[in-house]
């Protein structure tokens, strides 16, 4: 038997890194956190705020036969290696399974890498340490803090308004779609107006009259000008410069989730669970190993080994002068440098080289961060910029052009940021040039544009708030609560988002906010780094908050419920729609004195045929009122799925293919469409 245990989250990477090791390890997988706050206590939090927010923790919901598993290994071996992932979340789940499993500290080892190869491992198990507390807390903090916030508000919510839930980031990244949709709503349109001169090779906007920037706010101003230009400009000057054009920084997290949502058309979670995959290790038929560094990450840093092989791949396939720098982002407030960049493990695994391995899905996104990572590090693209300016009668018009020059990282990178020429004629100083056509067109100026998931992703990572291995949650989240629909792939709030919201900042104004909540996320460092205490973070939140959750409690208005149009067959007052627990039900709104409640007629939803047995395919609901698709001939036929059925079936294996937040997918075999 193997002298070492090591345990890892899953049970993919666990594969991966038991073939690296060999023999006299064993590597096994917790399935990610073992346990978490209990549901019992004081408003149900788990956590006794009087007694210094002792939390209770207990196991998770299906992992008790897991716990006796781990516990049989740990007792069966001499060293336990304790090698989750490299985060405060990770390092939690390591102090979790130390404190459950009674590890003594003589006895276990904390092992952290960034990339699953062979030599990063292995160089791993040379530099262990120990579990680092002041990560731990800051985790604690921030799950006791989401806790509080979550359940108490949510409560309240549920009992004062139509809202299913409120929490700590996931209210304020709603308040930025709200506050937005509100800003559209109040926006005034200006009209302007723009003068065009159309020559044979070229146009040119109006610019200026004289010295001075020229604004058009009506037809008649436009019209006034028109009767004042003459068909002949003269060439006035012509300005040559060239100008380089520098590639963006490595990918981080939420760089990562923009461009994969902006140029791939991936939501966050997909794009998460596809590079999670990459990360963890795939099969490349010569070996299994990680694709890409950790995926969780705000830090551009480049390790040196990566960027010395990769200057050697760019002078060996394109020559030295592709050669370029190091591209840091600016460094801002909150950066954990802890982890690289996303990036390849290796430069030489070219997407190319790993067609055959990998799913469409996984090859696009693979492909770039590879290019991102590669260009990163090659010279700048150069490109000459030309600016020429007419004159007509003191009246400047403007037109500019460029032509690539050196395509630098461009080289590598044209497929995901173009670089399109605009020639211009070769022209003279004061040569005179006569339009074909000078035209006016009206405009009106644009209200603010709602939010794309990119675009709040990018909002809440430079606002500071929530962290990005956080954001793919936070947005599906408000989606399933149906705070927002998507309009043309843009955030709009609901109703009930709006009323969530106001009745919030009613009475939650200076916590439900940006500023308050990317200070908490300053103290949350600061509690990382050993520099403030979990308790008093802890105690200085609570003091503020609990006296204003028990004000709302008590003043905040309640919601009246929405009547049905019918009247109550047993006292003639109206019927209204309330909620259980099993979903919507109606009633009598003359409750408790009268309890009434009106059957429901039973309709089956026909969702698609059954592919097994041709019956049809139904929405139905769990004991626990949760929806699920089942075929109408059960217990028969056991077909069942829990996400929406598409009405196709696999093309591999005859299954129903469903929608998978937004993944179309097969519910029994690992087939995507």
């Amino acid at each position: 038997m193997a002298k070492n245990l090591v345990i890892v989250e899953s049970p993919s990477k666990s594969k991966t890194i038991e073939k690296y090791l060999g023999k006299d390890y064993k590597v096994i997988s917790s399935k990610g956190h073992i346990r978490d706050l209990a549901t019992t206590g004081k408003y149900g939090l788990g956590v006794d705020v009087e007694n210094g927010f002792k939390p209770n923790y207990v196991a998770v919901d299906g992992k008790k036969k897991l716990i006796k598993d781990l516990q049989k290994e740990v007792d069966s071996h001499e060293k336990i290696y304790l090698a989750t992932d490299p985060d405060r979340e990770g390092e939690a789940i390591s102090w979790h399974l130390k404190d459950e499993l009674g590890i003594d500290d003589k006895d276990y080892e904390r092992v952290v890498f960034h990339e699953i190869t062979k030599n990063t491992v292995i160089d791993a198990f040379n530099h262990t340490r120990k579990i680092d507390e002041n990560l731990v807390h800051s985790q604690e903090a921030r799950r006791i803090l989401d806790r509080i916030i979550g359940f108490r508000l949510s409560k309240l919510m549920q009992s004062k308004t139509g809202g299913k839930s409120a929490g700590r980031v996931q209210s304020v990244a709603l308040k930025l779609i709200v506050d937005r949709e509100r800003e559209i709503e109040a926006f005034v349109p200006v009209e302007y107006w723009t003068i065009t001169a159309i020559f044979k090779d070229m146009e040119s906007r109006l610019f200026k009259y004289k010295s001075d920037d020229i604004e058009i706010h009506t037809e008649e101003e436009a019209d006034k000008i028109l009767d004042s230009l003459s068909q002949e400009f003269k060439v006035e000057s012509i300005e040559q410069k060239l100008k380089n054009k520098r590639a963006r920084p490595p990918y981080i997290t939420s760089t990562l989730q923009q461009d994969a949502s902006n140029k791939l058309g991936f939501p966050a979670r997909k794009t998460m669970s596809i590079a999670q995959k990459l990360y963890e290790g795939m099969d490349i038929g010569t070996e299994t190993v990680g694709l890409i560094t950790y995926m969780r990450t705000d830090s551009t840093r480049l390790s040196d080994e990566f960027v010395a092989s990769t200057y050697q791949y760019i002078e060996k396939n394109y020559g030295k002068e592709y050669q370029g720098y190091i591209k840091l982002s600016k460094k801002k407030e909150n950066v954990q440098d802890a982890h690289e960049a996303i990036r390849p493990t290796s430069i030489l695994r070219t997407p190319k080289s790993l067609e055959k391995y990998l799913s469409k899905d996984e090859l696009k996104l693979y492909s770039m961060i590879y290019a991102r990572s590669l260009a990163s590090i090659m010279a700048d693209a150069k490109v000459n910029a030309t600016t020429v300016i007419l004159d007509n009668n003191d009246y400047k018009f403007k037109t500019t052009g460029q032509t690539l020059v050196f395509d630098g990282y461009l080289k590598v990178y044209k497929e995901y940021e173009s670089s399109e020429d605009k020639i211009l004629p070769e022209l003279e100083q004061n040569q005179i040039l006569t339009s074909k056509d000078i035209e006016k067109e009206q405009h009106f100026t644009s209200p603010p544009s709602r939010y794309t998931e990119a675009k709040l992703i990018k909002e809440m990572e430079e606002l500071g708030i929530g962290r990005p291995s956080t954001y793919a949650k936070i947005i599906d989240t408000i989606k399933e609560r149906n705070y927002v629909v998507l309009d043309d792939k843009k955030f709009k709030p609901t109703e009930i988002g709006f009323e969530t919201t106001d009745k919030l900042q009613e009475f939650f104004s200076n916590i439900i906010n940006v500023e308050y909540t990317a200070n908490m996320e300053s103290d949350l460092d600061k509690v990382a780094d050993g520099d403030e205490k979990e308790l008093k973070l802890l105690t200085d939140f609570w003091t503020e908050f609990d006296p204003l959750i028990q004000n709302a409690f008590k003043n905040m208005e309640k919601k009246a419920a929405e009547e049905t149009g019918e009247i109550c067959p047993e006292c003639g007052s109206p019927l209204v729609y309330r909620k259980g627990k099993y979903g919507e039900f109606v009633a009598c709104s003359n409750y408790p004195t009268c309890k009434y409640i009106k059957k429901e007629e039973k309709q089956e939803k026909v969702i698609c045929k059954c592919p097994k047995c041709k019956g049809d395919i139904i929405e139905r609901k769990t004991k626990k009122g949760k929806i699920f698709y089942g075929c109408n001939n059960f217990p028969k036929c056991k077909v069942a799925v829990w996400d929406l059925p598409t009405g196709e079936v696999c093309p591999e294996c005859g299954s129903l293919l469903v929608d998978h937040k937004g993944t179309i997918k097969c519910s029994s075999c690992d087939y995507e469409k």
